[in-house]
């Protein structure tokens, strides 16, 4: 049984809206955190401050995981790489780090809500990498009808 890449599975208008969507996420992420966020920030208490920079961290490590997986998949849709071996590491969508419900919930909305987005789209991503990472089987039809063949005789 050969194992073949799964690659036409993958949607080149969704993975285009998706990453249309992740460079506008990450501009609107990036703008909050320059200005509004860091006024929000001051605000806190010195450990609630720490919380939201770790997760403006993971926020913005998150989306830059998406960023970067998606202009690799535009550039092998474009025939710019080539499509290569999509379980090694450099190929894979990165991780995204967890948030803790409870320091979510004491983070300002503005900055939760764009977190949630982050996760959600992260999400969005991986369901779509793994449509195109997982591999296929597909039997030999050669090999199938010998075996129908042996079977009848």
């Amino acid at each position: 049984m050969a194992v073949v890449s799964a690659g036409p599975t993958f949607s080149d208008r969704a993975a285009e809206a998706l990453y249309i969507e992740a460079l506008l996420l990450a501009d609107e992420t990036h703008a909050y955190y320059d200005s509004a966020g860091r006024a929000e920030r001051e605000s806190l208490a010195p450990p609630a401050r720490v919380q939201f920079a770790c997760e403006a961290l993971k926020a913005t490590t998150r989306l830059m995981h998406v960023i970067s997986w998606l202009a690799l998949r535009r550039a092998i849709a474009a025939g710019e790489v080539a499509e290569g071996n999509p379980s090694l590491p450099e190929r894979r969508l990165g991780e995204s780090t967890p948030s803790d419900p409870g320091v979510l919930g004491a983070l300002p909305t503005a900055a939760r809500r764009l977190i949630m987005a982050g996760m959600d789209l992260h999400a969005r991503a991986s369901r779509m990498a793994e449509g195109i990472d997982s591999p296929v089987s597909i039997g030999s039809p050669a090999r199938t009808l010998i075996q129908r063949l042996e079977r009848a005789f």
